[in-house]
């Protein structure tokens, strides 16, 4: 298959939207991290982002949007997924809602399941795909499962290219996290941390948000606890780094990739995937990792870092 790279340009940005309409792939930027896109009520157009993901069958997609109209077509909305859109909508925040009955999207993309995790992103982009191709479209990070997310077209075109359609280039992701997602089943709670901190939501909803449990099923996506991970081992909250260890460190210290040397964590989330396949590109057999403090974004940098270091 030969790999087609799109510009920015409203005619290349047609000419992708095309592709989605006739059953393509295209990984394209969002301001979380470059997606992988296909066609949400395509079947087989799904299916083509398992098949170039290798991704587990049983992990859903999230279906992005460009109007809650679009979103109400399929799945049941709420008063609470209306106050909560009003806030954060568009941006990094997914919603896990109810399905509604004779849903046109792809029982695949569901992953089996009655629910449908949906977004409108925050990206020029991202929204002028969506417009064109005016259809929703399944999209998961653009990269191997269970590998290291990209955030910008080249770490696309390493990993996938020869595997998809087509690639948007020229854009680099702001945020560097996936997506908050949040789900309303049976009450609000949390399922994977992001940008968007789960307190601000705790607010907005003037209640405290339940974190999933351990043995609760896959419902969302970056649930698998082994995930986003380079090729190498990972040592966490490493204080001292060894001899036969590449670095990857947080302010002021000596290392061999620093995430944020001034100690800002959200530049060390918009760093964090970058550096990581850095990592790959040095070919790093063993990395350690100094401690990222467990507030704000820090929780989810550190939530995709344990995900990350998990036996695979």
């Amino acid at each position: 298959m030969q790999t087609k790279i799109f510009n920015t340009s409203i005619h290349d940005l047609s000419k992708a939207s095309e592709l989605i309409k006739s059953g393509g792939t295209l990984a394209f930027p969002t301001e979380t991290v470059y997606g992988l896109g296909a066609d949400a009520t395509n079947k087989l157009a799904v299916a083509k982002i398992f098949q170039a993901k290798g991704r587990p069958s049983f992990n859903p997609l999230i279906i992005h949007c460009f109007s809650i109209e679009q979103i109400q077509t399929f799945a049941m909305w709420s008063s609470e997924a209306q106050t909560v859109a009003d806030k954060f909508w568009p941006g990094p925040l997914t919603m896990v809602l109810p399905l509604l009955p004779n849903s046109q999207i792809s029982s695949l993309a569901l992953a089996g399941l009655q629910t449908v995790a949906v977004r409108m992103p925050n990206h020029s982009v991202a929204q002028s795909i969506l417009q064109l191709a005016n259809t929703p479209i399944a999209a998961p990070s653009a990269n191997p499962s269970g590998a290291v997310s990209a955030t910008k077209a080249e770490h696309v075109i390493s990993r996938l290219n020869g595997k998809i359609e087509g690639i948007i280039s020229g854009y680099s992701s702001k945020i560097g996290l996936e997506s908050t997602i949040i789900s309303f089943l049976p009450e609000p709670s949390i399922l994977r941390f992001g940008a968007i901190d789960e307190t601000d939501i705790s607010e907005l909803l003037g209640l405290d948000l339940k974190k999933k449990r351990k043995d609760e099923k896959i419902s969302a996506p970056g649930q698998l606890s082994s995930h986003y991970a380079p090729k190498g081992s990972i040592r966490l909250n490493s204080k001292v780094f060894k001899k036969n260890e590449v670095s990857l460190g947080f302010g002021e210290i000596l290392c061999d990739l620093n995430l944020s040397r001034e100690a800002n964590l959200a530049e060390a989330a918009a760093n964090l995937f970058d550096y990581l396949h850095r990592l790959d590109e040095m070919g790093a057999e063993k990395i350690a990792v100094s401690p990222i403090p467990e507030e704000g974004i820090g929780i989810a940098i550190n939530d995709r870092l344990r995900r990350a270091a998990a036996p695979k």
